[in-house]
């Protein structure tokens, strides 16, 4: 087994290679999107290292698995078998639905708008969830250049819908209520 250097200095000069060999300067869209969904992948662990309970730590790291398994996708470019990346499925966001259905049976009903905060394992959600929607946001301005698949993009939208409900339903389970906001008028 070939031994991987963390330093290849080969983006000294401010590029980098997408998988199928195409180098690419480090602020191209592809790089932002995969990058993005790394940021992501970074808090999500940071949530689920917080004293959250068993059962959202599996689901966590699952879902980290399905973010890493997206940046594969969104790093293959021309020359990139794609057959020989994991993929995501059908069943992935059915996951997350049922998921935030399961959280949402116990909730109370949203009447408002709701500010971040309250614990720091609530903001750890909504951290996950913003970082989420900008990454969704880039691969679908990725997508209108550059195939991407379908699935990607479903799974980061239902994926910040469930990182929403998670921060209500953990903020729930410590028994701290919605911080709603009230405009000033």
């Amino acid at each position: 087994m070939k031994e991987w250097k963390i330093y290849t200095k080969g983006g000294d000069k401010g590029e980098t290679s997408l998988l199928g060999g195409r180098r690419v300067p480090k602020h191209h869209l592809k790089i932002e999107a995969y990058g993005t969904a790394d940021e992501l992948n970074a808090f999500i662990g940071l949530l689920r290292d917080q004293e959250i309970g068993d059962h959202y730590r599996a689901v966590l790291l699952e879902i980290q698995d399905r973010v890493f398994t997206a940046e594969s996708l969104l790093a293959c470019d021309e020359g990139c078998k794609p057959e020989n990346l994991p993929h995501l499925h059908d069943d992935d966001i059915l996951f997350l639905e049922k998921e935030i259905d399961r959280m949402e049976e116990v909730l109370p009903v949203l009447t408002h708008f709701i500010l971040p905060g309250g614990h720091p394992a609530v903001s750890y959600a909504h951290v996950c969830r913003c970082v989420c929607r900008r990454a969704e946001r880039i691969i679908t301005e990725l997508s209108e250049h550059d195939k991407v698949d379908d699935l990607v993009i479903r799974y980061f939208n239902r994926l910040s819908d469930y990182f929403f409900v998670l921060a209500r339903k953990i903020g729930y389970d410590l028994g701290i209520p919605d911080l709603e906001w009230k405009a000033r008028r």
